[in-house]
């Protein structure tokens, strides 16, 4: 029997995160496999999980819906899914617009659930000029329902990322996505294509 290729990477939202929403890779493939997704596989204790799936032309939303039902009913966690095709998750890599940076810590990806509006596209160039104007050099850029933030003076002390996260009037899309650094993206890259 021909193994098959690996179709769509689902991205857990806060898992294992400060001891909150603990949930073991190899229990998360037992769910994942349970629904019949098959090639599953793990990356760090984060929560990304590469399969290929059962009905590869199932709508994203629809399996990552059934993800979290799953995972909420089996393991009494309740925790955002966000599915990517692998073609989609390859154009991330292909069209990214900070191509020049080599620190792999300093570029993050924020996958977003749909790709946000040009209020949400605005949110984003706000937080930008916010930031900038306490003297950071972030910057941030969306493509698709990618949203791509540069913290040249690491994330932890990101004045951008502090405003993306922000809720109320300064709202963005960011609140709703799940970030990943741009060394767990091309890893995720390699397994899909493994």
């Amino acid at each position: 029997m021909t193994a098959r290729a690996r179709s769509h990477v689902a991205l857990l939202r806060g898992v294992n995160v400060s001891g909150a929403n603990r949930i073991s890779m190899p229990v998360l493939r037992e769910v994942v496999e349970s629904l019949g997704h098959e090639e599953v596989v793990t990356y760090l204790q984060s929560g990304n999980v590469v399969f290929a799936a059962r009905a590869p032309g199932a709508k994203d939303p629809t399996i990552a819906r059934a993800m979290e039902a799953t995972i909420a009913e089996r393991l009494g966690v309740h925790v955002s899914v966000i599915v990517v095709r692998a073609a989609e998750l390859m154009d991330v890599v292909r069209v990214n617009p900070f191509p020049g940076v080599t620190d792999h810590r300093l570029l993050h990806v924020a996958f977003l659930p749909q790709p946000p509006d040009e209020g949400g596209v605005a949110a984003v160039a706000a937080a930008v000029g916010r930031a900038r104007g306490k003297g950071s050099r972030d910057d941030a850029r969306v493509v698709g329902r990618a949203l791509y933030l540069w913290t040249p003076d690491g994330f932890g002390r990101s004045a951008l990322g502090v405003e993306l996260g922000r809720g109320g009037t300064n709202r963005t899309p960011m609140r709703e996505g799940t970030a990943r650094n741009w060394a767990t993206v091309t890893a995720l890259v390699e397994l899909v294509a493994s």
